[in-house]
C-alpha cells in the first residue's frame, strides 16, 4: 500500500503546457465549468479517504453526456489521464487525482430524466444523490433499495463505480442488482448504451461496468430498478453480553429461513460513541454488542418473522429485545447505526475505516482477532458492520498530526484485510479497492486472475487513461520497487 504520507508530499512541477488544453475545454464547456485556479483545485485533491491527497491539474464540470464525451475526447487526443469523481464521499481513494491529470466531476449532473412506474424503472444522471431517488418515487409507493450509510450525500454515479451496498443489501442486494442499463462514455469519448432490457443478449457489459471504479469509462445516464414499498415492517434491537452470542444469532436467523431486510451489528465502543454524540437513548450502553434486525413483507409474514427472530436471539442469550413498529420508531433505531461514522469523527481527530467481508460463521473469531490486533498496535478499533452478509467496517481511531501514526494505522488496516481473506472472505464489500487496497489484491487473487481482469480493462481502456493506477497493484505503488515521490501540480493559474 502506498502510504498516505508519501502521497501528501508536494512539489512544484510543470510537465506539459496546460494553456492550450484549457482553451480546448473552454471550446466545449462554459468558463465556470473549467476549474484551474490552484486555490480552487484544493477542494478536489482527495475523496473521503483524506489521508491521500493529490491536486489535479484541471477540474471540469460537465452537465450532460455530450459534454462528458467532449471532455474525454480532449483527454484522449492529448493523452492526458483522467479521473472521474462524483460527490467525493468514497473511502478507498478511488476518486483521488493523479499528478497532471484532469478530474471530471459529475456533481452538476443531477437530473432525474424519466420515471416509469409501470415497469418499475427510473433514469437518473450520475450526480443524483442516492436518497433523492426514493424521495422522487415514494409518493407513488416505491423506493430505491440500496441505502449506504452516506445515502444523504453520496451520488448514484459513485455507487455504480464502487457497487455500494447498505443496510438493506442482505435481502435486496447491492447496487449491481438494481442497475438495468447504462449510457456510457468510453475512455476514447465514444458513447454507448448497455443493458436496459431484462434479457439482453451478448456479454453482460452492465455487470462488468458496475464496480469497475472508473477504469472503464463514465456512466452518464443510469436506469435503476425501483421497488414497491413493503406493506409492513418491524425492526428489532437485541442486546448481548457476548459477541459470540450475537454472532451465533446472525447465523441462526439465516439458518431458520428468515432473510431480514437488514441485519446490523455494533460493538460496545460503537454503541457508546453513537449514544455520546447522537444521544438517542435507545442503545444499551453496557451491552457488549447489539443486533438490529428488520423484517418486512406482508403483515402476517412480518409478525411471524419478528416472533421467530425474537425467539432465536433470546435463545442465544439476548438480555432484552425491543421492537419498533412505527416508521418513527424504526427510523430512530436506524439513525444511530447510520450515524456511527460521524460519531467517530467527533471522538477522534482522525479515523481510518476498512471494508472487508467474512463468512457469517467467522464473525466471533474475526472480531476477537481484531481486538487482539487493536491491543498489539495500540489503537482503538470500533466495529460496525452489515452482519447479515459479513461486511465488516472496522474504524481505527488515530491522530494524523502525530508523525508515524498514519503509517502504523495503515499497517493495522492491512492486517485486518489479510485476516478477512484468511477467514474465507474478501478485501472489499462496498468501498472498492481504489488507491488504498490495490496492493492487497494478490492476497485473494492469483496472477492469472489479475491478468484476466487486466485483459478486460485494456480491451476497453486501451490507452490506460481512465483512472490509472487504481484497482490493480503496480510495482511503484506496492513497494516492489522504490516508491517514486508523487507531486502535486501547484502552479496552474487562470489562463
Amino acid at each position: 500500500m502506498t502510504s498516505g504520507a508519501a502521497l501528501n508530499k508536494t512539489t512544484s512541477s510543470r510537465q506539459r503546457d496546460w494553456q492550450p488544453i484549457v482553451q480546448d475545454f473552454l471550446q466545449v464547456l462554459n468558463d465556470d465549468q473549467v476549474i484551474r485556479r490552484k486555490e480552487e483545485l484544493l477542494v478536489y485533491e482527495c475523496d473521503g479517504l483524506t489521508s491521500y491527497r493529490q491536486r489535479p491539474a484541471i477540474v471540469v464540470l460537465p452537465k450532460n453526456t455530450e459534454e462528458v464525451a467532449a471532455a474525454v475526447k480532449i483527454c484522449d487526443r492529448n493523452q492526458i489521464p483522467f479521473v472521474t469523481r462524483g460527490a467525493g464521499t468514497g473511502l478507498s481513494g478511488g476518486a483521488l487525482p493523479i499528478e497532471d491529470s484532469v478530474l471530471i466531476v459529475t456533481a452538476c449532473m443531477r437530473q432525474i430524466l424519466d420515471i416509469d412506474y409501470d415497469n418499475q424503472r427510473i433514469v437518473v444522471q450520475p450526480g443524483v444523490i442516492n436518497n433523492w431517488v426514493t424521495q422522487a418515487v415514494s409518493g407513488e409507493g416505491f423506493y430505491y433499495a440500496p441505502d449506504p450509510s452516506s445515502q444523504s450525500v453520496c451520488s448514484i454515479g459513485g455507487n455504480i463505480a464502487e457497487n455500494s451496498g447498505g443496510v438493506h443489501c442482505l435481502k435486496y442486494g447491492v447496487t449491481t442488482n438494481h442497475v438495468l442499463g447504462l449510457k456510457l462514455v468510453l475512455p476514447n469519448g465514444d458513447i454507448v448504451d448497455v443493458g436496459d432490457m431484462p434479457e439482453t443478449p451478448g456479454y453482460d457489459l452492465t455487470g462488468i461496468f458496475v464496480g469497475s471504479e472508473g477504469t472503464l469509462g463514465i456512466a452518464t445516464e443510469i436506469t435503476l430498478r425501483i421497488l414497491k414499498s413493503p406493506e409492513s415492517a418491524q425492526t428489532l434491537l437485541a442486546d448481548f453480553s457476548t459477541v459470540e452470542a450475537a454472532g451465533k444469532s446472525v447465523s441462526d436467523i439465516i439458518s431458520a429461513g428468515i432473510i431480514p431486510a437488514g441485519m446490523e451489528m455494533m460493538d460496545n465502543f460503537s454503541i457508546n460513541a453513537v449514544e455520546k454524540v447522537v444521544a438517542l437513548d435507545c442503545y444499551p450502553r453496557d451491552a457488549t454488542a447489539i443486533l438490529i434486525v428488520e423484517v418486512d413483507g406482508s403483515p402476517a409474514d412480518v409478525e411471524a418473522s419478528a416472533q421467530k427472530v425474537s425467539e432465536i436471539v433470546k435463545g442465544n442469550g439476548a438480555r432484552s429485545v425491543a421492537i419498533a413498529t412505527t416508521p418513527e420508531e424504526r427510523l430512530r433505531l436506524w439513525k444511530g447505526r447510520k450515524a456511527a461514522f460521524a460519531a467517530m469523527g467527533k471522538l477522534s481527530p482522525d479515523y481510518y475505516v476498512q471494508d472487508g467481508v467474512i463468512p457469517r460463521a467467522q464473525l466471533p473469531h474475526v472480531l476477537n482477532e481484531i481486538e487482539t490486533l487493536s491491543q498489539k498496535y495500540g489503537y482503538d478499533v470500533a466495529n460496525v458492520f452489515h452482519a447479515g452478509d459479513g461486511n465488516l467496517h472496522p474504524l481505527i481511531l488515530y491522530n494524523n498530526a502525530i508523525p508515524g501514526q498514519l503509517e502504523t494505522v495503515e499497517a493495522l488496516g492491512g492486517e485486518i484485510l489479510k485476516l478477512c481473506v484468511e477467514a474465507g472472505g474478501s478485501i472489499s464489500g462496498e468501498h472498492g479497492i481504489g488507491a488504498d487496497k490495490r496492493c492487497y489484491m494478490p492476497q485473494m487473487f492469483t496472477d492469472a486472475d489479475l491478468e484476466t481482469m487486466q485483459w478486460v480493462r485494456h480491451a476497453i481502456n486501451t490507452e490506460g487513461l481512465a483512472n490509472p493506477t487504481k484497482l490493480f497493484p503496480t510495482p511503484k505503488t506496492c513497494g516492489e520497487a522504490a516508491i517514486a515521490e508523487t507531486t502535486t501540480f501547484n502552479d496552474v493559474e487562470r489562463f
